[in-house]
């Protein structure tokens, strides 16, 4: 064997053979979890914008508005496990940019509403009104991506493989007792049936918490808070930060083939929304 063969993936996507003809092509990890970034927010922007305005809205008035049903839509692929729960530092990680007091009162409301319950240590979990709720609204997501999505199922069923192949490697990267939004969110809740088009919203969804934890990593080691890095202007500072984030978001990414790469950026550019 050659040494510019090297390896691709096996069980659980951990790598293990790659063809040399991946290697010939210029995108390493690192360059490639800085250009998927704006390209996984587009699309899935893009698939939860559908979803309000095809549904989701009315489905959520019908069950008490935004102040009863928010932090469901949220953490709406962990909590809609059976028994599913985003623990107290899970929370604080996803919330990370808000005020603590102004979200410790949003849960409030949602528990006053009956949608949400709190946990020991700070967590929460759906009631029955809950997951009553997030049946309707993975119903409400199926509908409208089908729609947003038409024409492209190829493009779909592409990007739902590759993104799963890069959340178990992920998993696999993350520590059992790692705080963080990933380990608090990660991996999404898909129950046999579940619809190509939401797979991929979720899986989206998901994978930007990942990125949320290397940005949080990046900011800290430069000594910046979630207050002060919001405030940071563009400069050199925030350029080597988001270097510095590609960087540490960039592990799972090497399940997937340099050529395999260039297809998820093209999938994802060519998907409306």
């Amino acid at each position: 064997m050659s040494d510019s063969t090297v390896a691709g993936r096996g069980a659980l996507g951990r790598p293990t053979r790659r063809a040399e003809t991946a290697d010939q092509v210029e995108l390493p990890p690192h360059r490639f979890a800085g250009l998927v970034a704006p390209a996984v927010d587009r699309a899935f922007v893009a698939g939860m914008l559908a979803g309000r305005d095809g549904g989701g809205a009315e489905l959520s008035s019908r069950y008490g508005g935004p102040a009863a049903t928010g932090f469901l839509v949220e953490f709406r692929t962990r909590l809609a496990v059976p028994g599913g729960t985003v623990d107290g530092p899970g929370f604080a990680a996803i919330t990370r940019y808000r005020d603590p007091a102004a979200c410790q009162r949003a849960l409030d409301k949602q528990v006053a509403y009956g949608m949400l319950q709190r946990v020991p240590g700070g967590g929460c979990c759906a009631t029955d009104r809950g997951l009553a709720f997030l049946g309707e609204l993975f119903g409400v997501h199926a509908e409208v991506t089908e729609e947003l999505w038409a024409g492209h199922d190829d493009r779909v069923e592409r990007l739902v493989s590759a993104l799963g192949r890069v959340l178990a490697y992920a998993l696999l990267l993350t520590g059992d007792d790692e705080p963080g939004a990933f380990a608090a969110m990660a991996p999404p809740h898909e129950p046999d049936g579940t619809p190509p088009g939401v797979l991929l919203l979720n899986r989206l969804g998901t994978l930007r918490y990942h990125r949320a934890d290397a940005h949080a990593a990046a900011w800290t080691a430069a000594g910046h808070t979630a207050t002060s890095i919001a405030e940071l202007p563009p400069g050199p500072e925030r350029l080597a930060i988001e270097q510095e984030t590609d960087r540490r978001a960039a592990g799972p990414y090497t399940v997937l083939t340099a050529e395999e790469r260039l297809a998820v950026l093209a999938d994802l550019a060519a998907l409306p929304g």
